[in-house]
């Protein structure tokens, strides 16, 4: 083989290396173009998405603060409830003992009353009238 052909094959070699360097590349700059654009494209997505979350968030806080109001709004209510309840108690306690001094009234009544009924005959329960108690109310 002469020289020249040694040349020539080098020459050849390099060129081709040079070659598929190039395209290698430019195929390497293509493709970071096409990830930059597709990069692009998927942050313009995240921002609008970033938005529509953004507007998620704001009905979930809002709509928490409609729970506190409610929970509160509750919570004045049970302790409104619970006041009533043991007012309730307090009124019911005070009749009892009410009623209870009503009736023995009635009773102290009847001791010094000489035209009540003996302890022999049925007792009468405050809903109803006595005996003497009717007829005083049918000679008026």
């Amino acid at each position: 083989m002469t020289t020249t052909s040694i040349v020539l094959i080098v020459l050849v070699a390099v060129v081709a290396l040079l070659l598929i360097a190039t395209i290698a590349w430019v195929a390497r700059n293509k493709r970071n173009q096409r990830r930059h654009v597709e990069a692009g494209d998927i942050r313009d997505k995240a921002a609008d998405e970033s938005h529509k979350v953004g507007q998620c968030e704001a009905f979930a806080d809002e709509t928490a603060a409609k729970a506190r109001v409610a929970q509160a709004e509750a919570d004045a209510k049970t302790a409104h409830a619970t006041g009533l309840q043991h007012q309730a108690q307090v009124r019911r306690s005070d009749a009892a003992t009410a009623r209870d001094e009503v009736n023995q009234e009635f009773k102290r009544a009847d001791k010094i009353d000489p035209a009540t009924q003996t302890p022999e005959t049925p007792t009468q329960t405050p809903e109803t009238p006595r005996a003497a108690d009717r007829k005083e109310h049918q000679d008026h």
